[in-house]
């Protein structure tokens, strides 16, 4: 005779919490390092639709945002955020915005080191992202935290839906 545990019984409040909450762990290295959006809980913005009911680019789109913003918080005040690039001789990509085209299709918008209006359209299959810290423009007064741009439209501001 095999002992099992017994069935563990949720009430219909937690299991629709359960639900809800994304699945997600990170490990540092550096007991100081400061929190991450895998640790932290989801804006209300994000966390108002399951995730079952977003598209896979919806629910990256959401996870970027969390993940820039993230980065733009640690950046120094000369400092502003890029994308690395993948593949090839693709370079750097300065972010002046981000969507996604559902189900599967984010759109990176910015400018190469040149300063060359650049575009880069992404299946979610083939994510593959690098934020990078740069230099901000001399001319900027402050540096521009597109994270907090983002968040804003999340949360239905500034959001430019077709």
């Amino acid at each position: 005779m095999t002992h099992r545990d017994p069935p563990v019984i949720h009430t219909t409040a937690e299991a629709h919490e359960e639900s809800a909450l994304p699945c997600a762990r990170v490990v540092h290295t550096n007991a100081d390092a400061p929190p991450t959006p895998e640790c932290l809980p989801l804006p209300p913005g994000i966390a108002a639709e399951p995730v079952e009911a977003k598209s896979p680019a919806q629910w990256a789109y959401e996870r970027l945002v969390l993940y820039i913003q993230n980065f733009e918080s640690q950046l120094n005040a000369d400092e502003e955020i890029a994308l690395g690039l993948t593949g090839g001789e693709a370079g750097v990509l300065q972010i002046e915005g981000i969507g996604y085209f559902a189900p599967d299709i984010l759109t990176f918008y910015g400018r190469d080191e040149g300063g060359a209006r650049t575009q880069l359209i992404q299946h979610v299959s083939q994510l593959n992202v690098m934020l990078v810290a740069i230099p901000k423009a001399e001319e900027e007064e402050a540096p521009r935290r597109i994270g907090f741009h983002l968040a804003r439209g999340l949360s239905g501001e500034d959001d430019q839906q077709a």
